[in-house]
């Protein structure tokens, strides 16, 4: 594919900056009628796979985590989202925009991150309702050279 049809895509599909590649195993949380259809079928589609459940079993590359204000402790669900994943792999915080039903402020995303041991790497804009945060774990402690 040409530079040009790479900056298209990521133009007409969502997921491609999410960073999810082919063949990577995508575990999804918090699925409801109101998730974006549109952004699940782009992660299928770069992946090459369905996207599993809740109740898949095995390592998963990432989580897309679907959560609104309602649903709960925030924190319970980021330490859930990352038990079937590898340090470092990406957990995708998908939260409601600004204004719509089920908004997470972004105050309370940053600490239930910290308090589940997770940091943020970047936001996006994930679909016409939905905002989606990086989250990921350390991969262990970083030198602190002086």
């Amino acid at each position: 594919m040409s530079a040009t049809a790479d900056h298209a895509e990521e133009r007409t599909n969502p997921a491609t900056r999410l960073g999810f590649q082919a063949g990577e195993v995508v575990q999804e949380i918090g699925y409801d009628d109101d998730t974006d259809q549109e952004l699940r079928e782009a992660i299928e589609s770069i992946t090459g796979q369905n996207l599993v459940d809740e109740d898949y079993d095995d390592v998963a590359d990432a989580v897309v985590l679907w959560f609104r204000d309602e649903d709960g402790d925030l924190t319970d669900a980021l330490v859930d989202a990352t038990t079937m994943i590898d340090e470092g792999a990406p957990v995708w915080l998908m939260t409601p925009k600004t204004g719509r039903d089920g908004y997470v402020e972004p105050s309370d995303i940053g600490e239930a991150a910290q308090t589940a041991g997770l940091a943020q790497t970047k936001s996006i804009n994930a679909g016409k309702d939905w905002s989606g945060s990086r989250l990921v774990t350390p991969k262990g402690a970083r030198s602190t050279k002086r």
